[in-house]
């Protein structure tokens, strides 16, 4: 039997006072008609009407009926990470969210979005009858997700899974885009690259490092060595001194790559500015490549050669997958793969003769090399904004 859910608790998820919730619910002033949606949304999810007793008087004509009985609007969860640069704001999950959004308001479905930071508190009040299902986007923590599928709520992850959790799962195809995107520059006569990311910070970024090492192996590398082809930074963001002091030790012993493969947009316009201020110019002695295609990587200068990762293709697709999910919820537990498109721009450049000369110096392992073409037919040059 489902836990009571009281105005106390409503006003605690929502972080208002007991006496705005009750003023909400019967229909008196004294609150916002924001407020009052804000209460009457919260409480349908949280399970408030679907109680005997529920003290809901009546609502202005003009305001959003309040679900009686437990028969309105049905929402689906969104989970965030409780991290300081995965919000909704983010260039890159706010996108996600976006897709999300959209695709439930097709379906003529809520959203509601909570941090893990606020989860606790709305799993001691949650009412499974409220809510569709949940959709958790980026790195989502293990006991959370226990919580979660403790309370038999269905549930899709968007670039995040977990081993511990069954789930359907929805990815962007992370190694076949890396695969091709290094490809790319060994066919424009890179030899000596780094990959510039930690694979251990995220599934997308394994997956990335993945990619990035078996193009170089299949092309006649020796295996790849973490020591020799890999910036593995620490720490989640601002990474442009990590980089920097990376870059001066390989200046200095005259062994820089012609190359920076790095696991994301960020990354890489932190090794951008790195460069900068090492005297280095991008593309003409270090190229530089990023993935996800957000907007500061076309209007940099240089413009970004990067990954587009659909991401609001992402959002919808979990949605999709959620509301299939209810419907066969005895059936193997499913992972989509979204396909990217490589964006070519102004970071990178074909390696002249003596450049290329010095990078089979520098690029240890290398047990031969193959005929390549300065570009690959199937990819077009043409930079393009996302």
């Amino acid at each position: 039997m489902a836990k009571k859910v009281t105005m106390q608790q409503i006003a605690d998820y929502l972080g208002v006072s007991k006496f705005v919730v009750s003023k909400a619910l019967s229909g008196k002033g004294g609150v916002s008609e924001t407020t009052r949606e804000r209460v009457i949304q919260a409480a349908s999810q949280l399970g408030y009407f679907n109680q005997k007793n529920a003290y809901v008087k009546t609502i202005r004509s003009d305001a959003p009926a309040p679900a009686a009985g437990g028969k309105g609007k049905q929402s689906v969860l969104a989970l965030m990470p409780n991290i300081r640069f995965q919000t909704k704001e983010n260039a890159y999950w706010g996108r996600i969210l976006d897709g999300i959004s959209v695709r439930l308001e097709e379906e003529n479905l809520g959203m509601m979005i909570i941090s893990e930071s606020s989860v606790d508190h709305f799993l001691g009040v949650f009412n499974p009858g409220g809510i569709l299902g949940l959709i958790g986007v980026g790195e989502i923590s293990t006991p959370l997700l226990l919580e979660v599928h403790r309370v038999g709520l269905p549930m899709v992850l968007v670039d995040h899974e977990d081993p511990l959790i069954p789930s359907d799962t929805v990815f962007a195809n992370n190694f076949d885009c890396m695969f091709r995107l290094t490809n790319h520059l060994l066919g424009i006569g890179h030899r000596n690259l780094v990959f510039v990311g930690s694979e251990s910070f995220s599934r997308s970024f394994r997956d990335r490092w993945l990619g990035f090492r078996a193009a170089l192996e299949e092309n006649g590398f020796a295996p790849v060595s973490r020591e020799e082809r890999q910036i593995a930074l620490e720490g989640i963001d601002r990474f442009q001194e990590q980089i920097k002091s990376w870059l001066a030790k390989r200046k200095r012993s005259g062994a820089m790559p012609t190359a920076l493969v790095c696991a994301n947009d960020s990354i890489a316009l932190d090794a951008l500015r790195a460069l900068q201020e090492l005297g280095l110019r991008v593309p003409d002695d270090v190229s530089v490549t990023g993935f996800d295609n957000i907007e500061d990587a076309w209007r940099n200068q240089p413009a970004l050669t990067t990954v587009n990762v659909p991401k609001e293709k992402l959002g919808a697709r979990a949605v999709e997958m959620l509301l299939a999910r209810l419907g066969r919820k005895n059936e193997p537990y499913e992972k989509l793969l979204v396909a990217g498109e490589i964006i070519y721009r102004e970071s990178i450049a074909e390696v002249s003769g003596r450049r290329a000369a010095a990078s089979r110096g520098n690029g240890r392992g290398e047990r031969g090399e193959k005929k390549r073409t300065a570009g690959r037919a199937e990819e077009s040059a043409e930079a393009a904004r996302p």
